[in-house]
């Protein structure tokens, strides 16, 4: 296994920093790793591009978040609340209804009907007579705060005031800007001033509530109906949002990592040194960002979720032990990754077939001529001895050429 892992790096790194077996200099390096990068960097970003073009849960049922934060609230405020947000921060020609509408034209899937009602239903109450009151209700809590700070300014004064009073010290001397007296009537003015915007306020409100447009709204939020099935749907779409996402940017990858894989084959076949090296770049750049969206995958995937439930069921509490099936698991992983570059992508048996059939070295794939025991071109020796016959055949083929007996992989490295 060990041996195994040592030589695909060797092979990896080999293949990576020469053309035809010779070793790049440092400024074709350079702007090698600057490609890469560059390349690296538009993966990633058509990557996110694409993952984004299927509609995300929260897109899908824009009016989920809203309908649970209202249903999870015990204050007795949250009707106006809610009906205050339907009212604020809208500063755009297009209608809530709108907004949602766009969003599912953009992508992929669509905005669950029931939102669409629900955005429907705060554009009826955001019109001007009701963002009028609005903007009543906020300067009458402006001035409640300012009177508030007023109070606050007097009292701090009010103590040393009293102090001065006890003390027998004159008007004059005093150092505070209002006597006790002249304190204590401004705080009765400004309580008695607060208390009117108070009821001012909520008069507001109740005349807010009261509107046709308001409860038809909270009639509809109100329904359970329509919205636990907006839950389910929500909640199932979470589930998969992460699977759908890999399979897009797998869609996305897999063309590339074909198209790369053809050309660096065939400019191995016809000794495009420099062409068979940056399509290997190429190759490698493609994989790595689909192996970490793998690895992420199963971070936040389906796999994740169904470990972490049925761990969750047997351990109860104990869901640090997730990160132990993860430790063992990703090594795992990683070694069904090397065995698909070992034996599929990059199969060096398959290679050596090709290379024999066409008088190429076995290593390098340059032309050899039939007999030779050592490539001219990097040095590698083709043969191995048979372990029946003791004749030398070619390294990596199935079968020895003199005797057509069986090749243990063992012997292919002596």
């Amino acid at each position: 296994m060990l041996n195994k892992i040592r030589r695909f790096w060797s092979h990896f790194f080999n293949k990576s920093r020469k053309i035809n077996n010779e070793p790049l200099n440092k400024v074709s390096l350079v702007v090698l790793i600057v490609i890469d990068i560059f390349i690296l960097i538009n993966v990633f970003t058509g990557l996110d591009d694409i993952s984004r073009w299927y509609i995300s849960p929260s897109q899908a049922y824009p009016c989920y978040s809203q309908w649970q934060n209202y249903k999870s609230q015990t204050t007795t405020g949250k009707d106006y609340e809610i009906i205050q947000s339907s009212l604020s921060g809208r500063y755009n020609e297009l209608s809530q209804e709108q907004i949602y509408q766009q969003t599912q034209e953009r992508h992929l899937g669509k905005v669950s009907p029931t939102c669409l009602q629900y955005a429907k239903y705060q554009d009826q109450i955001n019109i001007p007579p009701n963002q009028q009151i609005i903007q009543n209700i906020e300067q009458k809590q402006s001035q409640i705060a300012q009177l508030e700070q007023s109070n606050s300014n007097i009292r701090s004064q009010y103590d040393s005031t009293l102090l001065e009073k006890i003390a027998g010290q004159s008007r004059e001397q005093s150092i505070n800007l209002v006597g006790a007296e002249k304190a204590k009537q401004e705080l009765d003015q400004n309580n008695r001033q607060i208390s009117i915007r108070k009821q001012e306020i909520s008069s507001l409100k109740n005349q807010l509530l009261a509107k046709p447009e308001s409860i038809n709204f909270l009639s509809f939020l109100k329904d359970d109906s329509d919205f636990n099935q907006v839950k389910a749907n929500y909640q199932q779409a979470s589930f998969w949002y992460p699977s759908i996402q890999l399979v897009f940017q797998s869609l996305f990858l897999v063309p590339l990592i074909l198209v790369a894989l053809s050309v660096h084959n065939f400019a191995q076949r016809r000794e495009y040194g420099l062409v068979s090296l940056i399509s290997w770049h190429l190759l490698v750049i493609f994989f790595l960002p689909l192996i970490f969206k793998v690895f992420e995958f199963l971070q936040v995937g389906v796999l994740f979720t169904f470990i972490f439930d049925i761990l969750n069921t047997l351990l109860g509490g104990l869901l640090f032990l997730i990160s132990y099936v993860y430790i063992l698991l990703i090594p795992v992983v990683g070694f069904g990754i090397i065995q698909l570059f070992q034996k599929v992508i990059l199969n060096t048996k398959a290679q050596a077939v090709r290379r024999v059939q066409d008088s190429r070295c076995i290593n390098c794939a340059k032309k050899i001529r039939p007999h030779d025991t050592y490539c001219p071109h990097c040095g590698y020796y083709q043969y191995v001895e048979c372990p029946n016959c003791h004749n030398l055949t070619y390294k990596y083929l199935s079968h020895c050429h003199h005797c057509g007996t069986v090749q243990d992989d063992s012997h292919h490295h002596v």
